[in-house]
């Protein structure tokens, strides 16, 4: 589990496909201090560490990830948010992300605002369970973000300055294709609404 905090940026320094799936080779501030089958949320996808040198670390995305998500898109070079799973004697600062992404969204618009941004994204309707509210959480590529905005298929979120400079969202434009996961509370409730409702 984790808390849409991201903790650093890592950089892609290889990709090996290996029939379907795809091994992710990174390094970060952190390498060191990972190891073998430990969790990290990669742009809001949990993965596990299945190699590791003194300087990266390897994940494996499988077809199915590489299908709801963004990963595939990864380059050598790609900057990356990174968050380890959550501490159970922490503080919990962000909402419950499971790593478990929904879909994919894409940026329609950069907006800057006197010293913060606002960005708009547009997803595919397709899920009645997957909603935004105003002032809900959401996270996207693994940050943990408030909703703004909040419409069938789209949402805003309003970036200060020092989630834009120690994230990637200072690499998004019109566009980009990003991660998102929707509030897991909110999937509960839209899906057990919908059943009452059905009956």
């Amino acid at each position: 589990m984790f808390s849409g905090i991201v903790e650093a940026m890592g950089k892609v320094v290889s990709i090996e496909k290996k029939q379907e799936n795809i091994d992710i080779s990174i390094t970060c501030p952190f390498v060191n201090e990972l190891r073998v089958d430990q969790s990290v949320s990669h742009n809001g996808v949990c993965l596990t560490v299945v190699r590791k040198t003194a300087d990266s670390y390897t994940v494996t995305a499988i077809k199915e990830t590489l299908d709801k998500s963004s990963l595939g898109q990864l380059q050598v070079g790609s900057l990356v948010n990174l968050e380890r799973s959550v501490s159970a004697n922490g503080r919990f600062d962000g909402h419950v992300v499971q790593g478990h992404v929904d879909q994919t969204a894409v940026c329609t618009k950069v907006e800057e605002a006197d010293g913060s941004w606002y960005y708009t994204f547009e997803y595919d309707f397709k899920n009645p369970d997957h909603v935004t509210v105003e002032k809900g959480s959401i996270s996207v590529d693994g940050v943990s973000l408030t909703v703004v905005n909040s419409r069938d298929n789209s949402f805003q979120v309003a970036i200060i300055p020092y989630t834009y400079e120690n994230t990637i969202f200072h690499t998004y434009k019109p566009g980009t294709v990003v991660n998102i996961e929707f509030d897991i509370l909110g999937k509960y409730i839209a899906k057990i609404v919908r059943q009452v409702l059905d009956k």
